[in-house]
């Protein structure tokens, strides 16, 4: 019984020694994420901050109806459907092709390293000089007969030149991590599929891509993350209301929070989270049922 009572004292005391450890980095959570995002929520509720008179989902709809606010979401959905799709696929063969023996390899990654360490504004400086309507790439087109695009303003190709940005500013940090993963997966198996005259794609398909997938999962999330915070570019690309296919969540976010409308602006932000948490889940999901017999 004596022996009992030493192992839950020992318990106890291990469990206060855990919990004074976390404190600081909980009450830190808590103060910074949670309890801000829980006032979103509640003012998402509410009709006005003067009155606090509880609408529940009022505002949701108005928001959902809001025809600023879908053309944000349409246009956000675009890009992040088309830009982390290619950050992933390209980083992936891009990480393959630097791991064969290749001429010049340091210099590539070299090459795709740089922009992480370009300020935004500088990058956005140079794609105001290359895609402006009387920029470089108009002036090398018109070598070959082709009239002048004005890029930025054109519902055409305007995402085109931010999806254009967001790669060359991602690609080189998700290559990294492909490398990384690379070179730490066994050995073992692809020296039995040499053996057995597996094809390079046979192993690439079945071997790699299978033992990537915990990489392919974070790089995804960390890739639509970033889709998501494309807002500085696109600012100082084309400022507060850019035109046609440019408008993105953030700017109406940013538009709303200007007009001190809490309400549209927490709703907003709920929904946004929402989706989010939605697609984040399924992307676990899938990586699950692909990688389980990886891992097992």
């Amino acid at each position: 019984m004596k022996k009992n009572k030493n192992g839950r004292a020992q318990r106890i005391r291990d469990f206060i020694t855990s919990a004074g450890f976390l404190a600081p980095s909980f009450i830190g959570v808590c103060i910074f994420f949670i309890v801000p995002f829980g006032v979103v929520i509640y003012y998402s509720m509410i009709d006005s901050p003067l009155h606090h008179n509880f609408v529940f989902l009022e505002n949701f709809k108005n928001v959902l109806t809001n025809s600023a606010f879908k053309q944000a979401a349409k246009n956000t959905l675009t890009f992040s459907v088309t830009a982390v799709p290619l950050a992933v696929v390209l980083s992936i063969l891009l990480a393959s092709l630097l791991e064969q023996k290749i001429p010049g390899k340091s210099y590539f990654r070299t090459f795709f390293l740089s922009p992480m360490m370009v300020p935004v504004a500088s990058i956005v400086l140079i794609w105001q000089v290359m895609f402006h309507y009387n920029g470089a790439v108009n002036e090398f087109l018109r070598i070959f007969g082709i009239e002048k695009i004005d890029w930025l303003k054109s519902n055409t190709f305007s995402q085109s030149v931010v999806v254009t940005l967001f790669l060359w500013k991602n690609l080189g940090y998700n290559m990294i991590l492909f490398m990384a993963a690379l070179n730490n997966m066994p050995n073992d198996l692809l020296e039995v599929a040499d053996i057995e005259g597996a094809g390079s794609l046979y192993k690439f398909f079945k071997i790699k891509l299978r033992y990537l997938s915990p990489t392919i999962l974070f790089v995804t999330i960390l890739s639509l993350i970033n889709s998501f915070k494309v807002f500085r570019e696109v600012y100082l690309l084309s400022g507060d209301y850019p035109a046609g296919d440019l408008y993105m969540l953030q700017h109406f976010m940013n538009n709303t929070f200007r007009s001190l409308d809490y309400q549209k602006l927490s709703s907003a932000a709920v929904v946004m989270a929402i989706v989010m948490i939605m697609i984040i889940a399924i992307l676990f999901i899938i990586e699950n049922r692909y990688g389980k017999d990886v891992e097992g």
